[in-house]
């Protein structure tokens, strides 16, 4: 994916890296890191300058909208592999990532309604007490073991 063809001419299908960051509304340096972790392909010119491809905007959404979606750059990564690296991305295509990631966004959610929950008990209660509380310290088992450190990495 980040093979690198050298370009004898100039093409209108092709965009700088300031285009290419201006269209998708980030910085270039996004840009390049994107392409340094193999997410992003670009030609060279004679000139040693970056050109991507017009279906590159598509592939910075995507990556965009994966780490939206708390996706890690390792995700977003094996996701892209399934996409064609020849065309643009289509709805289809998108479609099979999607119903990969939904279980993961569907587990945020419920984590989130379960955090609401408590959220709402406590306000009521207002107590924060260590022992008790779900918000202020959830499921904190060492509390039993007393006050201190009690767990070492050394």
């Amino acid at each position: 994916m980040a093979e690198v063809k050298i370009l004898h001419k100039s093409s209108d299908d092709l965009l700088t890296i300031g285009e290419l960051a201006e269209r998708c509304g980030v910085a270039t340096s996004a840009i390049r890191y994107y392409e340094a972790e193999k997410l992003l392909a670009s030609s060279r010119t004679s000139g040693n300058q970056r050109r991507f491809k017009r279906e590159t905007i598509r592939r910075v959404a995507f990556i965009q909208i994966g780490q939206n979606l708390g996706r890690t750059l390792d995700e977003i990564r094996a996701a892209m592999l399934q996409l064609p690296q020849n065309r643009t991305p289509t709805k289809a295509d998108w479609t099979v990532v999607a119903q990969q990631w939904r279980p993961r966004i569907e587990e945020r959610i419920e984590h989130l309604q379960q955090l609401h929950k408590k959220l709402d008990g406590c306000i009521a209660c207002g107590c924060l007490s260590m022992e008790n509380c779900h918000l202020y310290n959830p499921e904190d088992k060492a509390y039993l073991l007393g006050p201190g450190s009690h767990i070492s990495d050394f």
